[in-house]
């Protein structure tokens, strides 16, 4: 089994859990007990979120497990293989840095000079990664991750302003769903593992 389907898995059983028991609407009443007619609070972890804020939930860093386009349908395709690399970094202080690599596909320099690749090794070498840096914030009401790009692998984020939504997070991993409006109105799906 692979990492998308453990995480796919993982995240349709924690979604499952939270509508079923209710979890996600609770509303506390006089006392902190819940209002009749509602079901209790589930346990930390089990939901889509782990009640911490986003800020404080998310510094460290993490390894990447997916980076899948959703279609229209919800078939995903992986963009970078089945197995690709990355890691992104949030500090305390409000600054991140993203790589992303595709896990097979970029051959080695044949001049062994990344100044002299050949047209085709440079262009297998820039398809198969992205990366960026700048500043993040985190809105606890909407998921949201803004990150306001200083630098990337693809010039015309420099100095933009991208939102993001994180759409499930638990102890040591997290979801991010990303607009690809360019790409004619499909999505990303990034997962994401702590590294401890």
């Amino acid at each position: 089994m692979n990492w998308r389907s453990v995480v796919v898995a993982s995240v349709m059983a924690a979604l499952t859990y939270s509508v079923l028991t209710g979890a996600g609407a609770q509303q506390k009443g006089e006392g902190g007990k819940g209002k009749a007619g509602t079901a209790p609070a589930a346990p930390a972890n089990t939901g889509p979120f782990d009640g911490r804020p986003l800020k404080e939930a998310i510094v460290g860093s993490w390894r990447l497990l997916i980076v899948d386009q959703v279609k229209p349908d919800n078939t995903q395709v992986p963009l970078m293989g089945p197995n690709p690399r990355g890691l992104v970094m949030f500090g305390p202080e409000g600054r991140y840095s993203l790589q992303i690599y595709r896990d097979i596909g970029r051959p080695h320099f044949a001049a062994n000079d990344r100044l002299k690749g050949t047209p085709e090794e440079i262009k297998a070498a820039y398809d198969g990664m992205f990366t960026m840096f700048g500043t993040y914030t985190v809105n606890d009401q909407d998921k949201g991750l803004t990150a306001r790009i200083e630098g990337s692998s693809y010039p015309n984020f420099d100095d933009t302003t991208q939102k993001y939504v994180i759409t499930a997070l638990w102890q040591d991993d997290f979801t991010v769903s990303v607009p690809m409006p360019a790409e004619g109105g499909d999505k990303l799906m990034l997962a994401w593992r702590r590294i401890k």
